[in-house]
Protein backbone atom coordinates (compact mmCIF):
# COMPACT_ATOMS: atom_id res chain seq x y z
CA UNK A 1 0.00 0.00 0.00
CA UNK A 2 3.06 2.25 0.89
CA UNK A 3 4.47 1.84 -2.59
CA UNK A 4 0.95 2.09 -4.53
CA UNK A 5 0.71 5.58 -2.23
CA UNK A 6 4.32 6.88 -3.26
CA UNK A 7 4.10 5.65 -6.54
CA UNK A 8 0.94 8.00 -7.08
CA UNK A 9 2.86 11.20 -5.50
CA UNK A 10 5.99 10.88 -7.56
CA UNK A 11 3.51 10.33 -10.34
CA UNK A 12 1.22 13.38 -9.13
CA UNK A 13 4.74 15.75 -8.98
CA UNK A 14 6.05 14.63 -12.39
CA UNK A 15 2.38 15.58 -13.98
CA UNK A 16 2.29 18.88 -11.69
CA UNK A 17 6.09 19.65 -12.68
CA UNK A 18 5.37 19.24 -16.18
CA UNK A 19 2.02 21.54 -15.98
CA UNK A 20 -1.57 20.73 -17.14
CA UNK A 21 -3.34 23.23 -19.25
CA UNK A 22 -6.65 23.10 -20.61
CA UNK A 23 -8.23 25.79 -23.49
CA UNK A 24 -11.05 25.68 -25.86
CA UNK A 25 -10.95 26.47 -29.63
CA UNK A 26 -14.14 27.91 -30.98
CA UNK A 27 -14.84 27.77 -34.62
CA UNK A 28 -18.01 30.36 -34.52
CA UNK A 29 -19.98 29.58 -37.41
CA UNK A 30 -20.46 33.68 -38.22
CA UNK A 31 -17.37 35.22 -36.54
CA UNK A 32 -17.66 38.75 -35.14
CA UNK A 33 -14.54 40.40 -35.91
CA UNK A 34 -11.20 40.40 -37.94
CA UNK A 35 -7.97 40.87 -36.45
CA UNK A 36 -6.56 43.80 -37.79
CA UNK A 37 -2.87 43.25 -39.91
CA UNK A 38 -2.49 47.16 -37.89
CA UNK A 39 -1.91 45.71 -34.48
CA UNK A 40 1.35 44.66 -36.22
CA UNK A 41 2.91 47.80 -36.65
CA UNK A 42 6.16 49.35 -36.08
CA UNK A 43 7.87 52.95 -34.61
CA UNK A 44 10.70 54.72 -36.33
CA UNK A 45 11.97 57.54 -33.85
CA UNK A 46 14.65 60.08 -34.99
CA UNK A 47 16.38 58.42 -31.96
CA UNK A 48 19.94 56.89 -31.75
CA UNK A 49 20.57 54.87 -35.09
CA UNK A 50 17.06 53.97 -35.94
CA UNK A 51 16.89 55.96 -38.95
CA UNK A 52 20.20 56.82 -39.10
CA UNK A 53 22.50 53.62 -39.64
CA UNK A 54 19.29 51.83 -39.32
CA UNK A 55 16.76 52.79 -42.08
CA UNK A 56 18.62 55.08 -43.24
CA UNK A 57 22.73 55.20 -44.73
CA UNK A 58 22.49 58.06 -47.26
CA UNK A 59 22.00 58.31 -51.20
CA UNK A 60 26.32 57.97 -51.43
CA UNK A 61 26.87 55.11 -49.81
CA UNK A 62 28.66 52.43 -51.96
CA UNK A 63 29.51 49.91 -48.99
CA UNK A 64 25.83 49.33 -48.33
CA UNK A 65 22.95 48.15 -50.74
CA UNK A 66 20.37 50.61 -50.97
CA UNK A 67 17.67 52.52 -52.60
CA UNK A 68 17.96 56.14 -52.08
CA UNK A 69 19.90 55.58 -49.16
CA UNK A 70 17.46 53.22 -47.59
CA UNK A 71 19.06 50.07 -46.96
CA UNK A 72 17.70 47.18 -49.06
CA UNK A 73 18.45 44.74 -46.87
CA UNK A 74 16.42 46.38 -43.81
CA UNK A 75 13.64 46.56 -46.59
CA UNK A 76 13.60 43.09 -47.52
CA UNK A 77 13.27 42.08 -43.79
CA UNK A 78 10.69 43.99 -43.11
CA UNK A 79 9.19 42.56 -46.58
CA UNK A 80 8.90 39.36 -44.81
CA UNK A 81 7.07 40.94 -41.60
CA UNK A 82 4.90 42.25 -43.70
CA UNK A 83 4.74 45.40 -41.52
CA UNK A 84 1.41 46.79 -41.81
CA UNK A 85 2.36 50.83 -40.73
CA UNK A 86 5.45 52.82 -39.94
CA UNK A 87 5.06 55.52 -37.64
CA UNK A 88 7.01 58.16 -37.74
CA UNK A 89 9.30 60.76 -36.74
CA UNK A 90 8.13 60.28 -32.93
CA UNK A 91 7.99 59.67 -29.89
CA UNK A 92 9.36 62.64 -27.76
CA UNK A 93 11.23 64.10 -30.91
CA UNK A 94 7.88 64.63 -33.19
CA UNK A 95 6.80 67.46 -31.12
CA UNK A 96 10.13 69.27 -31.66
CA UNK A 97 10.02 68.62 -35.44
CA UNK A 98 8.95 70.80 -38.01
CA UNK A 99 8.26 69.06 -41.23
CA UNK A 100 9.72 71.75 -43.35
CA UNK A 101 13.00 71.71 -42.38
CA UNK A 102 12.95 68.40 -43.83
CA UNK A 103 11.89 69.06 -47.56
CA UNK A 104 13.43 70.42 -50.41
CA UNK A 105 17.39 70.30 -51.71
CA UNK A 106 19.51 68.49 -48.36
CA UNK A 107 22.19 70.94 -48.59
CA UNK A 108 20.25 73.59 -47.82
CA UNK A 109 18.00 72.42 -44.99
CA UNK A 110 18.50 73.67 -41.67
CA UNK A 111 20.00 71.55 -38.79
CA UNK A 112 18.97 71.32 -35.26
CA UNK A 113 19.74 69.56 -32.33
CA UNK A 114 17.83 66.51 -30.45
CA UNK A 115 17.78 67.31 -27.40
CA UNK A 116 15.42 64.29 -25.97
CA UNK A 117 17.77 61.95 -27.57
CA UNK A 118 21.57 62.21 -26.50
CA UNK A 119 21.77 65.89 -28.05
CA UNK A 120 23.24 64.99 -30.89
CA UNK A 121 22.90 67.12 -34.11
CA UNK A 122 19.87 66.14 -36.78
CA UNK A 123 20.89 67.26 -40.03
CA UNK A 124 17.58 66.54 -41.57
CA UNK A 125 18.84 64.77 -44.33
CA UNK A 126 15.63 62.03 -43.90
CA UNK A 127 12.37 63.85 -44.41
CA UNK A 128 8.74 63.81 -45.07
CA UNK A 129 9.92 62.76 -48.96
CA UNK A 130 12.28 60.07 -47.85
CA UNK A 131 10.09 58.70 -45.15
CA UNK A 132 6.76 58.06 -47.80
CA UNK A 133 8.88 56.78 -50.41
CA UNK A 134 10.29 54.40 -48.03
CA UNK A 135 6.84 53.60 -46.69
CA UNK A 136 5.83 52.82 -50.37
CA UNK A 137 8.77 51.00 -51.03
CA UNK A 138 8.31 48.89 -48.29
CA UNK A 139 5.00 48.33 -49.06
CA UNK A 140 3.55 49.86 -45.88
CA UNK A 141 1.37 52.51 -44.84
CA UNK A 142 2.67 55.76 -42.91
CA UNK A 143 1.51 56.82 -39.48
CA UNK A 144 3.06 60.47 -38.97
CA UNK A 145 3.12 61.89 -35.84
CA UNK A 146 2.19 65.58 -35.94
CA UNK A 147 3.96 68.46 -33.69
CA UNK A 148 0.98 69.92 -31.21
CA UNK A 149 3.39 70.96 -28.53
CA UNK A 150 5.88 73.47 -30.87
CA UNK A 151 4.22 73.40 -33.70
CA UNK A 152 1.01 75.33 -35.04
CA UNK A 153 -2.78 74.11 -35.96
CA UNK A 154 -1.47 75.53 -39.53
CA UNK A 155 1.61 73.96 -39.43
CA UNK A 156 0.20 70.75 -39.09
CA UNK A 157 -3.14 71.64 -41.46
CA UNK A 158 -0.03 72.28 -44.14
CA UNK A 159 1.42 68.89 -43.61
CA UNK A 160 -1.55 67.33 -44.34
CA UNK A 161 -2.04 69.45 -47.51
CA UNK A 162 1.28 68.85 -48.56
CA UNK A 163 0.94 65.08 -48.28
CA UNK A 164 -2.52 64.60 -49.69
CA UNK A 165 -4.00 67.25 -51.90
CA UNK A 166 -3.66 66.57 -55.55
CA UNK A 167 -5.13 69.83 -56.63
CA UNK A 168 -3.90 73.51 -56.99
CA UNK A 169 -2.86 74.46 -53.42
CA UNK A 170 0.29 76.08 -52.13
CA UNK A 171 1.31 73.23 -50.47
CA UNK A 172 0.37 70.54 -53.52
CA UNK A 173 2.35 73.50 -55.44
CA UNK A 174 5.48 73.04 -52.66
CA UNK A 175 5.08 69.36 -53.25
CA UNK A 176 5.16 69.28 -57.13
CA UNK A 177 8.49 71.87 -56.86
CA UNK A 178 10.21 69.26 -54.49
CA UNK A 179 9.72 66.61 -57.18
CA UNK A 180 6.73 64.95 -56.09
CA UNK A 181 3.70 64.93 -58.41
CA UNK A 182 1.52 62.53 -56.46
CA UNK A 183 0.01 62.80 -53.17
CA UNK A 184 1.36 60.11 -51.13
CA UNK A 185 -2.72 60.12 -49.58
CA UNK A 186 -1.33 59.44 -45.62
CA UNK A 187 -4.18 58.32 -43.76
CA UNK A 188 -2.97 57.66 -40.32
CA UNK A 189 -2.25 60.85 -38.25
CA UNK A 190 -1.19 61.30 -34.21
CA UNK A 191 -2.52 64.42 -32.82
CA UNK A 192 0.22 64.93 -30.50
CA UNK A 193 2.72 62.56 -28.53
CA UNK A 194 2.41 62.03 -25.05
CA UNK A 195 0.96 65.25 -24.45
CA UNK A 196 0.98 64.02 -20.55
CA UNK A 197 4.91 64.07 -20.67
CA UNK A 198 7.40 65.20 -23.59
CA UNK A 199 4.38 66.60 -25.30
CA UNK A 200 3.87 69.40 -23.49
CA UNK A 201 3.22 68.32 -20.01
CA UNK A 202 -0.28 69.15 -20.18
CA UNK A 203 -3.86 67.90 -17.90
CA UNK A 204 -6.38 65.88 -19.99
CA UNK A 205 -9.00 68.29 -19.99
CA UNK A 206 -6.46 71.12 -21.66
CA UNK A 207 -5.04 68.51 -24.24
CA UNK A 208 -8.51 67.48 -25.10
CA UNK A 209 -9.40 71.12 -25.84
CA UNK A 210 -6.62 71.89 -27.77
CA UNK A 211 -6.94 67.98 -29.82
CA UNK A 212 -10.54 69.72 -30.82
CA UNK A 213 -8.75 72.54 -32.48
CA UNK A 214 -6.23 70.44 -34.01
CA UNK A 215 -8.15 67.44 -35.38
CA UNK A 216 -10.48 69.95 -36.66
CA UNK A 217 -8.01 70.66 -39.25
CA UNK A 218 -6.54 68.01 -40.19
CA UNK A 219 -9.02 67.26 -43.17
CA UNK A 220 -9.30 64.92 -45.51
CA UNK A 221 -7.82 66.05 -48.48
CA UNK A 222 -8.14 62.73 -50.40
CA UNK A 223 -12.19 62.01 -51.26
CA UNK A 224 -11.32 58.75 -50.58
CA UNK A 225 -10.81 56.56 -46.96
CA UNK A 226 -10.86 59.59 -45.07
CA UNK A 227 -8.22 60.24 -42.54
CA UNK A 228 -7.73 58.50 -39.10
CA UNK A 229 -6.95 60.80 -36.44
CA UNK A 230 -5.40 59.07 -33.57
CA UNK A 231 -5.23 61.12 -29.91
CA UNK A 232 -2.26 61.36 -27.61
CA UNK A 233 -4.08 58.94 -25.24
CA UNK A 234 -3.08 57.67 -21.56
CA UNK A 235 0.78 56.70 -20.34
CA UNK A 236 -0.10 53.04 -19.00
CA UNK A 237 -3.09 52.74 -15.86
CA UNK A 238 -3.70 56.59 -16.41
CA UNK A 239 -7.45 55.84 -16.42
CA UNK A 240 -8.71 59.66 -15.70
CA UNK A 241 -6.97 60.98 -18.80
CA UNK A 242 -8.90 58.06 -21.21
CA UNK A 243 -11.74 59.10 -19.30
CA UNK A 244 -11.45 62.92 -19.84
CA UNK A 245 -10.29 62.82 -23.86
CA UNK A 246 -13.52 60.08 -24.55
CA UNK A 247 -15.88 62.58 -22.61
CA UNK A 248 -14.86 65.89 -23.72
CA UNK A 249 -13.62 64.87 -27.81
CA UNK A 250 -16.55 64.71 -30.31
CA UNK A 251 -16.86 61.95 -31.65
CA UNK A 252 -16.56 63.06 -35.41
CA UNK A 253 -13.13 64.54 -34.60
CA UNK A 254 -11.67 60.65 -33.27
CA UNK A 255 -10.80 57.67 -34.78
CA UNK A 256 -8.31 56.09 -32.45
CA UNK A 257 -7.22 56.65 -28.87
CA UNK A 258 -3.29 55.88 -28.22
CA UNK A 259 -1.95 54.08 -25.69
CA UNK A 260 1.80 53.57 -24.13
CA UNK A 261 2.98 51.07 -21.99
CA UNK A 262 6.27 49.51 -21.88
CA UNK A 263 7.87 46.41 -20.25
CA UNK A 264 9.73 47.85 -17.66
CA UNK A 265 10.95 46.36 -14.10
CA UNK A 266 11.13 49.67 -12.41
CA UNK A 267 11.89 53.33 -14.52
CA UNK A 268 15.40 54.07 -12.37
CA UNK A 269 16.63 49.86 -12.21
CA UNK A 270 15.50 48.62 -15.59
CA UNK A 271 18.24 45.82 -15.41
CA UNK A 272 20.36 44.64 -18.10
CA UNK A 273 18.95 43.12 -21.34
CA UNK A 274 21.59 40.04 -21.11
CA UNK A 275 22.57 39.13 -17.68
CA UNK A 276 19.19 39.35 -15.89
CA UNK A 277 18.37 36.70 -13.32
CA UNK A 278 15.21 35.39 -12.73
CA UNK A 279 13.85 37.94 -10.87
CA UNK A 280 14.14 40.44 -13.17
CA UNK A 281 12.48 38.22 -15.55
CA UNK A 282 9.61 37.67 -13.71
CA UNK A 283 9.47 41.35 -12.99
CA UNK A 284 9.31 42.09 -16.68
CA UNK A 285 6.94 39.49 -17.81
CA UNK A 286 4.87 40.71 -14.61
CA UNK A 287 4.74 44.49 -16.42
CA UNK A 288 4.36 43.04 -19.88
CA UNK A 289 1.04 40.79 -18.91
CA UNK A 290 -0.42 43.75 -17.18
CA UNK A 291 -1.28 44.65 -20.93
CA UNK A 292 -4.50 42.71 -20.64
CA UNK A 293 -6.00 44.63 -17.58
CA UNK A 294 -4.93 48.05 -19.16
CA UNK A 295 -6.12 47.23 -22.16
CA UNK A 296 -9.63 45.65 -20.51
CA UNK A 297 -10.03 48.71 -18.23
CA UNK A 298 -8.98 51.47 -21.00
CA UNK A 299 -11.50 49.73 -22.96
CA UNK A 300 -14.34 49.61 -20.54
CA UNK A 301 -14.21 53.76 -20.03
CA UNK A 302 -14.37 53.96 -24.25
CA UNK A 303 -17.17 51.67 -24.23
CA UNK A 304 -19.18 53.87 -22.10
CA UNK A 305 -18.57 56.64 -24.54
CA UNK A 306 -18.30 54.83 -27.79
CA UNK A 307 -20.47 51.25 -27.06
CA UNK A 308 -20.62 51.04 -30.90
CA UNK A 309 -16.39 50.27 -30.55
CA UNK A 310 -16.03 53.05 -33.32
CA UNK A 311 -13.00 54.26 -31.66
CA UNK A 312 -9.95 52.41 -31.98
CA UNK A 313 -7.54 51.29 -28.94
CA UNK A 314 -4.02 52.41 -30.43
CA UNK A 315 -1.17 50.89 -28.21
CA UNK A 316 1.19 52.80 -30.49
CA UNK A 317 4.52 52.10 -28.01
CA UNK A 318 4.83 48.65 -26.35
CA UNK A 319 7.97 46.38 -25.98
CA UNK A 320 10.50 46.33 -23.40
CA UNK A 321 12.89 48.69 -21.93
CA UNK A 322 16.45 48.02 -20.17
CA UNK A 323 20.05 49.71 -19.33
CA UNK A 324 21.18 50.25 -22.91
CA UNK A 325 24.34 48.38 -23.94
CA UNK A 326 27.31 48.86 -21.75
CA UNK A 327 29.75 51.63 -23.51
CA UNK A 328 26.82 53.13 -25.65
CA UNK A 329 25.31 56.54 -25.57
CA UNK A 330 22.59 56.36 -22.59
CA UNK A 331 20.15 58.77 -24.97
CA UNK A 332 20.11 56.35 -27.88
CA UNK A 333 18.50 53.20 -25.82
CA UNK A 334 20.54 50.77 -27.91
CA UNK A 335 19.66 47.18 -26.14
CA UNK A 336 19.99 43.42 -27.15
CA UNK A 337 17.36 41.04 -27.39
CA UNK A 338 17.10 37.54 -25.96
CA UNK A 339 14.30 35.20 -25.48
CA UNK A 340 13.12 37.33 -22.61
CA UNK A 341 11.40 39.67 -25.51
CA UNK A 342 10.17 36.76 -27.46
CA UNK A 343 8.27 35.81 -24.55
CA UNK A 344 7.20 39.98 -24.31
CA UNK A 345 6.43 39.83 -27.77
CA UNK A 346 4.53 36.43 -28.41
CA UNK A 347 1.98 37.30 -25.25
CA UNK A 348 1.42 40.80 -26.01
CA UNK A 349 0.38 40.21 -29.56
CA UNK A 350 -1.58 37.24 -28.28
CA UNK A 351 -3.60 39.94 -25.70
CA UNK A 352 -3.86 42.55 -28.55
CA UNK A 353 -5.92 39.32 -31.08
CA UNK A 354 -7.84 38.52 -27.95
CA UNK A 355 -9.28 42.30 -27.64
CA UNK A 356 -9.39 42.61 -31.32
CA UNK A 357 -13.16 44.11 -31.34
CA UNK A 358 -11.32 47.03 -29.79
CA UNK A 359 -7.46 47.24 -30.40
CA UNK A 360 -7.14 47.65 -34.16
CA UNK A 361 -3.82 49.25 -34.27
CA UNK A 362 -0.19 48.93 -32.45
CA UNK A 363 3.23 49.61 -32.50
CA UNK A 364 6.35 48.16 -31.70
CA UNK A 365 8.74 50.21 -29.96
CA UNK A 366 11.02 49.93 -32.00
CA UNK A 367 11.80 49.00 -35.33
CA UNK A 368 15.96 49.09 -35.58
CA UNK A 369 18.63 49.52 -33.24
CA UNK A 370 16.43 51.28 -30.35
CA UNK A 371 14.95 49.61 -27.76
CA UNK A 372 12.78 46.02 -28.33
CA UNK A 373 14.01 46.20 -32.36
CA UNK A 374 13.19 43.71 -34.64
CA UNK A 375 16.66 44.20 -36.81
CA UNK A 376 19.93 45.22 -34.97
CA UNK A 377 22.55 46.74 -37.67
CA UNK A 378 26.34 46.86 -37.42
CA UNK A 379 27.46 49.58 -40.43
CA UNK A 380 26.97 46.77 -43.59
CA UNK A 381 26.12 44.36 -41.01
CA UNK A 382 22.39 43.40 -39.80
CA UNK A 383 20.54 40.58 -38.26
CA UNK A 384 16.82 39.47 -36.86
CA UNK A 385 16.42 39.46 -33.18
CA UNK A 386 13.89 36.81 -31.52
CA UNK A 387 11.39 39.66 -31.56
CA UNK A 388 11.46 39.62 -35.20
CA UNK A 389 10.74 35.93 -35.74
CA UNK A 390 7.58 36.18 -33.22
CA UNK A 391 6.58 38.93 -35.45
CA UNK A 392 7.05 36.99 -38.55
CA UNK A 393 5.27 33.64 -37.26
CA UNK A 394 2.54 35.81 -35.86
CA UNK A 395 1.88 37.37 -39.52
CA UNK A 396 -0.43 34.66 -39.93
CA UNK A 397 -2.99 36.50 -38.03
CA UNK A 398 -3.18 39.53 -40.28
CA UNK A 399 -6.35 40.38 -41.13
CA UNK A 400 -7.51 36.76 -40.33
CA UNK A 401 -11.02 36.04 -38.51
CA UNK A 402 -10.75 35.86 -35.02
CA UNK A 403 -11.48 32.55 -33.20
CA UNK A 404 -11.86 32.41 -29.42
CA UNK A 405 -9.14 30.30 -27.45
CA UNK A 406 -10.14 30.37 -24.16
CA UNK A 407 -6.96 28.94 -21.63
CA UNK A 408 -7.18 27.89 -18.33
CA UNK A 409 -3.51 27.61 -17.71
CA UNK A 410 -1.59 26.68 -14.62
CA UNK A 411 0.91 29.27 -12.87
CA UNK A 412 4.43 30.16 -13.44
CA UNK A 413 5.65 30.83 -9.53
CA UNK A 414 8.60 32.40 -7.85
CA UNK A 415 8.73 32.83 -4.11
CA UNK A 416 5.45 34.40 -3.40
CA UNK A 417 4.36 35.37 -6.72
CA UNK A 418 2.87 33.91 -9.66
CA UNK A 419 2.26 34.52 -12.91
CA UNK A 420 -0.30 32.92 -15.62
CA UNK A 421 2.77 30.28 -17.23
CA UNK A 422 0.50 29.51 -21.00
CA UNK A 423 -1.36 32.50 -23.15
CA UNK A 424 -2.41 32.12 -26.95
CA UNK A 425 -4.86 33.31 -29.30
CA UNK A 426 -6.13 31.86 -32.41
CA UNK A 427 -7.02 32.84 -36.05
CA UNK A 428 -8.79 31.66 -39.33
CA UNK A 429 -7.45 33.13 -42.65
CA UNK A 430 -8.78 33.73 -46.04
CA UNK A 431 -7.80 30.52 -47.16
CA UNK A 432 -9.52 28.29 -44.13
CA UNK A 433 -6.45 27.45 -42.40
CA UNK A 434 -6.55 28.39 -38.68
CA UNK A 435 -3.41 29.46 -36.84
CA UNK A 436 -3.07 29.11 -33.04
CA UNK A 437 -0.39 31.17 -31.15
CA UNK A 438 0.71 29.63 -28.12
CA UNK A 439 3.62 31.27 -25.63
CA UNK A 440 5.30 29.12 -22.08
CA UNK A 441 6.65 31.96 -20.26
CA UNK A 442 7.78 29.12 -17.53
CA UNK A 443 11.43 29.66 -17.66
CA UNK A 444 11.83 25.80 -16.28
CA UNK A 445 8.70 23.59 -17.10
CA UNK A 446 7.42 22.81 -19.89
CA UNK A 447 3.73 22.74 -20.30
CA UNK A 448 1.14 20.25 -21.72
CA UNK A 449 -1.90 21.91 -23.41
CA UNK A 450 -5.15 20.10 -23.94
CA UNK A 451 -7.27 22.14 -26.73
CA UNK A 452 -11.07 20.68 -26.89
CA UNK A 453 -11.71 21.73 -30.70
CA UNK A 454 -15.86 23.12 -30.82
CA UNK A 455 -17.02 23.73 -34.23
CA UNK A 456 -14.38 22.56 -36.76
CA UNK A 457 -12.96 18.84 -37.60
CA UNK A 458 -9.68 19.34 -38.60
CA UNK A 459 -6.85 16.43 -40.39
CA UNK A 460 -3.89 17.39 -39.68
CA UNK A 461 -1.61 20.10 -37.88
CA UNK A 462 1.94 21.20 -38.25
CA UNK A 463 3.92 24.27 -36.68
CA UNK A 464 7.02 26.20 -35.64
CA UNK A 465 8.80 27.11 -32.71
CA UNK A 466 11.09 29.82 -31.72
CA UNK A 467 13.43 28.54 -28.26
CA UNK A 468 16.68 28.46 -27.43
CA UNK A 469 18.83 26.70 -24.85
CA UNK A 470 19.17 29.67 -22.46
CA UNK A 471 16.56 32.41 -21.55
CA UNK A 472 19.38 35.24 -22.27
CA UNK A 473 20.23 33.95 -25.35
CA UNK A 474 20.27 36.45 -27.92
CA UNK A 475 21.32 36.37 -31.84
CA UNK A 476 24.84 38.35 -32.19
CA UNK A 477 26.75 40.01 -35.11
CA UNK A 478 28.96 36.77 -34.85
CA UNK A 479 25.97 34.57 -34.39
CA UNK A 480 23.06 35.92 -36.33
CA UNK A 481 21.45 32.71 -36.29
CA UNK A 482 21.55 31.38 -32.92
CA UNK A 483 17.45 31.67 -32.67
CA UNK A 484 15.51 31.07 -35.51
CA UNK A 485 12.09 29.09 -35.65
CA UNK A 486 12.30 25.59 -36.30
CA UNK A 487 9.45 22.99 -37.16
CA UNK A 488 7.67 22.10 -34.20
CA UNK A 489 6.81 18.34 -33.73
CA UNK A 490 5.11 18.42 -30.17
CA UNK A 491 1.32 18.68 -31.73
CA UNK A 492 -1.06 15.83 -31.47
CA UNK A 493 -4.35 16.22 -33.07
CA UNK A 494 -6.62 13.33 -32.17
CA UNK A 495 -10.52 13.54 -33.26
CA UNK A 496 -11.66 17.44 -31.64
CA UNK A 497 -8.71 16.98 -29.45
CA UNK A 498 -5.17 18.76 -29.98
CA UNK A 499 -2.55 17.64 -27.44
CA UNK A 500 0.25 20.16 -27.22
CA UNK A 501 3.52 19.64 -24.95
CA UNK A 502 5.37 23.88 -25.19
CA UNK A 503 9.06 23.70 -24.03
CA UNK A 504 9.95 26.30 -21.13
CA UNK A 505 10.13 29.68 -23.01
CA UNK A 506 9.41 29.35 -26.03
CA UNK A 507 6.58 30.50 -28.17
CA UNK A 508 4.60 28.35 -30.78
CA UNK A 509 2.83 28.60 -33.94
CA UNK A 510 0.36 25.72 -34.66
CA UNK A 511 -1.16 25.49 -38.23
CA UNK A 512 -4.43 23.17 -38.86
CA UNK A 513 -5.92 22.18 -41.91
Amino acid sequence: MKNTILSFLLLLGTLSSYGQNTATLTVPAKPDRIISRHIYGHFAEHLGRCIYGGFYVGENNNKIPNKDGVRLDVVDALKKLKIPNLRWPGGCFADTYHWKDGIGPKDKRPTIVNTWWGGVTENNSFGTHDFLNMCELLGTEPYLAGNMATGGVQELADWVQYTNFAGVSPMSKLRRENGRDKPWNVKYWGIGNEAWGCGGNMTPEYYANEYRKYATFVSDWTNSSGIFRIASGANSADYNWTEAIMRIVPKNLIEGMALHHYSVIKWDKKGPSTTFNEQQYFSTMKSALFMEELIQKHSAIMDKYDPEKKVALVVDEWGGWYDVEPGTNPGFLYQQNTMRDAMIAGSTLNIFNNHSDRVRMANLAQAINVLQAVILTDEEKMLLTPTYHVMEMYNVHQDATYLPLTVKSTDYTLGNEKLTAVNGSASKDKNGLTHVSLVNIDPKKKQEVSINIEGANYKSVSGRILSSKNLQDHNTFAKPNLITPTAFKGAKLKGNTLNVEIPPFSVVVLEMK
